[in-house]
């Protein structure tokens, strides 16, 4: 998997600080707490502290690591220092926010009052976050060739291919890229290749790279051809239509040879520097994820009345269904600013005449309006209409996907990267319409959107992992393939009692590595927010 962790900075400012120093104003610090758990908090990290100010504009900003999928609860306090120690316990406390990293990011800058506790206002005071993704979201594509490079296999040509490696800060060599093998061939060209720049050469242009080219063996023991050393700086030269040629120098021949002059000389082709953008720049940009809802109402769950059946409400309402929807819901809502979530049912049949079984029908028994409240709205619909559904079968996934999909397909034609849309399914998994299905999630493959199934109860879920295309690409009757890959399959089981966060952390993890691969393939760069970020 990509890296998923992201580097965000908070910028930090205030208004209308109370005044706690007699005759001054107050001297204000602003720490960033993140939660542990329960009621514990830990600190990562603080601001200066600046003296007689009640609207303080800080200038240290304060990092921390970012997860989509996870909820990360952060409280922001701000403290008048009249002392030199460090523990703020001695310090009046101006007031806080509580808020979580997902509302900062959804927003990119945030303005909340200050509480001096849950209620109570501080005064008129309040606070402004500004967030900001700490990244090189540069990458280079650089394209190599080589002249009359040394002959080294007995029979035929050389085999060359090229290895790139970054000085470290220890000063040892770290191989960032290999090229493929060109066979046969001493004056071959390589593919085109691109590598992040900080994988590169650290986002330095002028930290040293070496080059060395070698004969490929099939038993590993490649031959060294030639090596040559250079920077970022001195490729990019190639950039401008000149191109940038090294004599590929082998060492042992140059010290034997008198005349020796080289091995071969490599040409950069050409050097360009491009812009991977990355999840935050999507969502800070004001992309919206669009989160819908689809569960399984079909007979195979039992009867809702009995303890044995899936849907059993236990005496704390609760069960895995709601369990499952809770965990996953309450990540993904952040991202989502009017919070209503289109939410469905399937394989049941309905009042008043109970006839043929529904396989989409509206949660909330209202077809022209299907959205609910935020995740508790989904949960209340959930619970109201149980007790007036019969279930019924078979299990079909493909109608609630074709539906999500009409919605996605309509979202991109205004060819911008402003929607992309999550469905959830949760199921038993005994899954009728596969063929039908495998159809829908190929075309959706092509849309903006992700499917996460989450597998509740105990069946053997075969068809689910065969959806989930880890193991293989996943194609439709007709032989097409995914154009990428957008279903996430996870049994409940596994987090039945693991922390709540845990299910939400596996079946969300690949959201952000799908939607900008979405964007990626269609060429769509992250919108421009609306308002720029206030200047701090």
């Amino acid at each position: 998997m990509a890296d998923c962790v992201s580097k965000v900075e908070l910028s930090i400012s205030c208004t209308d600080l109370l005044d706690k120093d007699v005759g001054s104003k107050s001297d204000p610090l602003c720490v960033l707490l993140q939660s542990s758990g329960k009621d514990s908090w830990t600190e990562l990290a603080r601001t200066e502290r600046l003296k007689n100010s009640s609207s303080p504009s800080f200038s240290q900003r304060l990092r921390v690591d970012y997860h989509f999928e996870s909820v990360q609860n952060l409280k922001l306090g701000v403290y008048d220092i009249d002392n030199k120690s460090s523990d703020l316990g001695d310090d009046d406390y101006l007031g806080g926010v509580e808020l979580t990293l997902g509302q900062i990011v959804a927003s990119k800058t945030l303005t909340r009052p200050l509480q001096l506790k849950k209620g109570k206002p501080a005064g008129k005071g309040s606070i402004t976050i500004t967030a900001e993704e700490i990244k090189d979201n540069r990458a280079i594509q650089l394209e190599f060739e080589a002249k009359n490079l040394d002959k080294k296999d007995t029979f035929g040509k050389s085999d060359p291919f090229l290895e790139f490696f970054k000085q470290g800060d220890d000063g040892k060599w770290q191989l960032v890229h290999r090229t493929e093998v060109v066979k046969n061939n001493l004056s071959p060209t390589w593919k085109k290749f691109s590598v992040p720049m900080q994988t590169f050469c650290s986002s330095d242009l002028d930290r040293p790279l070496k080059v060395d080219c070698s004969d490929y063996d099939s038993d590993g023991t490649h031959d060294l051809i030639g090596s040559f050393t250079t920077k970022v700086s001195e490729l990019q030269k190639a950039g401008s239509g000149s191109p940038v040629t090294f004599d590929c120098i082998h060492s042992e021949k140059q010290k034997k040879k008198k005349s020796y002059k080289n091995s071969g000389v490599v040409t950069v082709k050409s050097c360009k520097m491009l812009t991977q953008y990355s999840f935050l720049n999507y969502v800070m940009g004001g992309c919206q994820i669009n989160f819908t809802v689809g569960i399984d109402f079909t007979g195979s769950n039992g009867d809702p009345r009995s303890p044995n059946s899936l849907h059993y409400m236990s005496p704390d309402g609760l069960n895995q269904y709601l369990s499952a929807l809770w965990s996953v819901g309450h990540v993904v809502q952040d991202y989502d600013t009017d919070k209503l979530f289109p939410a469905f049912g399937f394989g049941a049949k309905l009042p008043p005449d109970y006839q043929a079984a529904n396989h989409e029908f509206a949660l909330n028994f209202n077809p022209t309006n299907p959205y609910c409240k935020g995740i508790e709205g989904i949960i209340e619909a959930y619970r109201m209409v149980m007790p007036q559904l019969r279930l019924s079968g078979p299990t079909n996934f493909s109608p609630i996907i074709n539906h999500v999909s009409s919605i996605a397909t309509q979202a991109a034609q205004s060819n911008n990267a402003s929607q992309y849309f999550v469905l959830l399914i949760l199921t038993d998994g005994e899954i009728t319409d596969l063929d039908q299905t495998r159809d829908a999630i190929v075309r959706a493959s092509r849309l903006p959107l992700s499917i996460i199934i989450v597998g509740v109860g105990p069946a053997d879920f075969k068809a689910m992992e065969l959806l989930d295309g880890d193991d293989g690409v996943l194609k439709s009757t007709v032989g097409e393939a995914v154009s990428r890959d957008i279903v996430q399959f996870v049994p409940y089981r596994q987090f039945k009692d693991a922390p709540q966060a845990s299910l939400a952390k596996s079946v969300l993890a690949e959201v952000p590595n799908q939607l900008v691969s979405y964007f990626k393939m269609r060429g769509l760069e992250p919108p421009k927010p609306a308002t720029a970020a206030p200047k701090s």
